[in-house]
């Protein structure tokens, strides 16, 4: 049978060993949570209303939810509704419509599209993903093609 001091200096290994265990834990386990995110699930919405037909004069556009991103949904001066998705793809900022210019107009780098989504100037390396438009009665309702 083990003496006493034997007994005590194993009683205190293994709680040194086991808050010298705890603390490595809680030093690691947040560095890791931080640096694998979460993975964030899609939202699976294929079609939102947009707005509504009165709300919206020629040549304007109106920022709106699709899903979990911006869209920008777009009346063109001859009075066509065209949508697109609101982030630029140069740098995920939000574009906007310029009526003063009759495009669509990314503030951050000043990134250019023309009103068929296509980059004409600026950064941006590729045209904006375009969305479907359909008026039901009232309402105007943007679908991904």
């Amino acid at each position: 049978m083990p003496s006493w001091s034997e007994q005590r200096r194993k009683l205190l290994n293994i709680l040194l060993g086991t808050s010298v265990g705890a603390t490595l834990v809680a030093i690691f386990y947040p560095i890791l949570k931080f640096m694998i995110p979460p993975e964030v699930i899609e939202a699976t919405q294929a079609s939102v209303v947009a707005g509504r037909v009165n709300e919206l004069p020629p040549n304007s556009g109106k920022i709106f939810k699709f899903g979990n991103k911006p869209g920008l949904l777009v009346r063109t001066p001859t009075g066509e509704y065209k949508a697109f998705s609101a982030v630029c793809t140069h740098l995920d900022c939000i574009v906007q419509y310029r009526p003063d210019m009759r495009l669509i107009w990314c503030a951050c780098h000043n990134g250019q599209y023309n009103l068929s989504g296509k980059n004409i100037a600026g950064p941006p390396p590729r045209p904006l993903e375009e969305y479907v438009v359909n008026i039901r009665g009232e309402e105007i309702v943007v679908s991904k093609a």
